[in-house]
């Protein structure tokens, strides 16, 4: 009885199940793709002689905000003054 109950609250149905896997299946395909696009675009820059690290830093500081910006900006020079590196 507990199985019937269940089962009668979980339906699975075929199409619906495949419609999920196929449109995963196709978005996991999509992001290869923008992966590789984006590996291709790295290369060029840096076959063009830009720093593949101080490139990847800029691209991830623009998807900050300034506070956050500043912020690791303040903390990042006190731990090297406390490192006597500044």
């Amino acid at each position: 009885m507990e199985d019937e109950i269940e089962t009668s609250n979980y339906k699975v149905t075929a199409g619906e199940l495949r419609q999920f896997v196929e449109r995963i299946e196709r978005l996991e395909a999509d992001k290869k793709d923008i992966a590789e696009q984006i590996k291709e675009v790295f290369a060029e820059s840096k076959s063009r002689g830009y720093d593949q690290k101080a490139l990847r830093a800029i691209i991830s500081l623009r998807k900050k905000d300034s506070d956050e910006i500043a912020e690791q900006e303040a903390v990042l020079q006190l731990y090297k003054e406390a490192l006597g590196m500044s």
